[in-house]
């Protein structure tokens, strides 16, 4: 692939970018979209920013450098709206060999007890903040254990990092407990810290007899300190699993009016059809973005040993799109005992939601689901867009089609940040050695 320019100006020439990522006043580029939802345009970049976007060989380019993409793909810079930075890279230490959900949860505090400290937790968050920005992603929100002393210790990680990488990378933090410990005064002190480190507020919701006292408390610690909310919700193949519906009720009761977000939602898949129209109604309502995993939901759901799994694990992709959902995928866990695997590369996780979910027939709208959409749902404005004015954090693959992105891993990918081409040379495995001793 051609390299780019060093030059503070220059040209993008003969780029598909998909139409759901651009934000374009001529629209005939949109009109002139391919099939699959992808336009054929030139792309000025000058100082940083994108200048121009028109349709490709629309108007004479002279006397600024041009780099010819034959048709190869540029979208924005990937946003990852769910990510576990602080559980990440502990397989090796900390295997799950049974592959359950349980036992995820048990070896993870079994890892935590022993290791977590604040070096450990830098070294393991650094290294996924570099395999994410090499890959090409400009934003992150992670999850953050936050039981007892760890909350203290990771977030004060989390915000030497949030300042390291403040010039490379959005971050944000998201407190991680069960919503009974906000009924306690440590969940108080909790929420105040995450007020004071602007972060969004959190937990893991199971149905229990207090579901709904254990949300209202959340929505009201949130309402007073003015924090967006994020909740793991019925990651479980268990059918009478309705935390989503049971956040959506309590929004509407609290008339709450910041960002909600609500990951994994795998019962959906599993409920009956009346059932699921009334909570994506519920849903739509209360303006909930759901995130959809599908690495980890795929790993873990439906895992019994001994006995091929009889589902995807994921959520209703489709029927969210369909009803007017924001919808996401995101990476979620990185190579500990809720993943084995993963490498913090949202191609790949978009590769993984088209083939599990189906989604290569709405791929007009699917591209926004690592980009836009997962901005939007980290109130981000125009990030994951490719506008005029915008910052020129640019990805561009040699894959034309989607057929040709999605066949092969594009490691040969170039990631521009402000109109320049970074290093996009992942950090070596072992540089964690020795993190166990």
């Amino acid at each position: 692939m051609s390299v780019i320019p060093s030059e503070p100006c220059y040209w993008l020439k003969n780029a598909c970018v998909p139409l759901s990522m651009l934000q374009v006043q001529d629209q005939s580029i949109g009109q002139s979209r391919t099939p699959e939802g992808l336009c054929l345009v030139d792309i000025q970049v000058a100082e940083g920013k994108v200048a121009q976007i028109v349709r490709a060989n629309s108007v004479s380019i002279a006397d600024m450098a041009v780099v010819d993409v034959q048709g190869g793909q540029v979208w924005a810079g990937f946003v990852d709206v769910h990510t576990h930075l602080d559980k990440g890279h502990i397989w090796q230490r900390t295997p799950n060999l049974e592959g359950t959900f349980d036992q995820a949860l048990e070896r993870v505090k079994q890892d935590s007890l022993q290791y977590w400290q604040a070096e450990d937790v830098y070294r393991r968050m650094e290294f996924g903040l570099r395999c994410s920005y090499a890959h090409g992603t400009q934003a992150i929100r992670t999850h953050i254990d936050s039981f007892g002393e760890q909350a203290r210790i990771s977030f004060g990680v989390f915000k030497q990092l949030q300042q390291e990488w403040a010039n490379r990378l959005v971050l944000q933090a998201v407190s991680l407990v069960s919503l009974d410990y906000y009924l306690t005064p440590e969940g108080v002190k909790l929420a105040d810290l995450v007020a004071d480190v602007g972060g969004v507020l959190g937990g893991v919701a199971y149905m229990n007899p207090d579901i709904e006292a254990q949300l209202d408390q959340v929505f009201r610690l949130a309402q007073e300190r003015d924090l967006a909310l994020d909740f793991h919700t019925d990651e479980t193949d268990n059918p009478e699993s309705i935390c989503l519906r049971k956040v959506a009720e309590a929004a509407l009761r609290f008339q709450f009016g910041r960002q909600i977000v609500c990951g994994h939602c795998c019962s959906l898949a599993v409920q009956s059809p009346e059932d699921v129209a009334e909570t994506l109604a519920l849903v739509k309502q209360a303006r909930i973005g759901v995130v959809s995993l599908p690495l980890s939901n795929l790993y873990l759901q439906d895992r019994k040993l001994g006995r091929t799994p009889r589902w995807r694990g994921v959520t209703l992709i489709q029927e969210l799109l369909e009803s007017g959902i924001g919808v996401t995928l995101a990476s979620d866990n990185c190579r500990d005992p809720f993943f084995g695997f993963g490498d913090h590369d949202l191609l790949e996780v978009f590769n993984q939601g088209v083939r599990v979910a189906h989604l290569d027939g709405v791929y007009g709208e699917s591209p926004a689901m690592v980009t836009k959409t997962a901005a939007d749902l980290m109130g981000l404005g125009n990030v994951g867009r490719i506008g005029v004015g915008l910052a020129a954090n640019l990805v561009w693959f040699k894959g034309r089609s989607y057929s040709e992105l999605l066949s092969r891993p594009q490691c040969d990918r170039v990631v521009i940040r402000d109109g320049v081409a970074i290093d996009t040379t992942l950090p070596d495995y072992r540089e964690l050695d020795g993190l166990s001793s």
